[in-house]
């Protein structure tokens, strides 16, 4: 299995959600975040002062899916976060070893 972290642009979020719906992927948490990469944030002018915003808002998305749906699961995610501007996010996946369904404590494949 693998763990699936996008982090995104908010915007983007339900895109992402309906690709993934449409791979039948079943579940996923969502979580409001905030940081930078090559944009080092932006400047915004408020009330005639301009100040700079160093972290910006951003959506980390986790999906965990079976080794043979990973790829399939990276790429819809990226499809559908791309707006082809600087901010769009990053994907990554990483092992998992271990899932447990706490309420039937159902393990492995039958967890998800």
């Amino acid at each position: 299995m693998k763990l699936i972290t996008a982090i995104v642009k908010p915007h983007r979020l339900d895109e992402v959600k309906s690709s993934l719906q449409e791979l039948g992927v079943h579940g996923m948490t969502v979580t409001e975040a905030s940081g930078y990469g090559r944009q080092r944030g932006h400047t915004e002018v408020y009330r005639g002062a301009e100040y700079r915003v160093d972290l910006v808002p951003k959506v980390r998305i986790e999906v965990v899916v079976e080794d043979a749906e990973a790829d399939a699961v990276v790429d819809a995610v990226v499809k559908a976060a791309q707006t082809g501007k600087i901010g769009d996010g990053k994907v990554w996946s990483v092992p998992v070893e271990t899932v447990v369904r706490v309420r039937t404590g159902e393990r492995g494949p039958d967890a998800l």
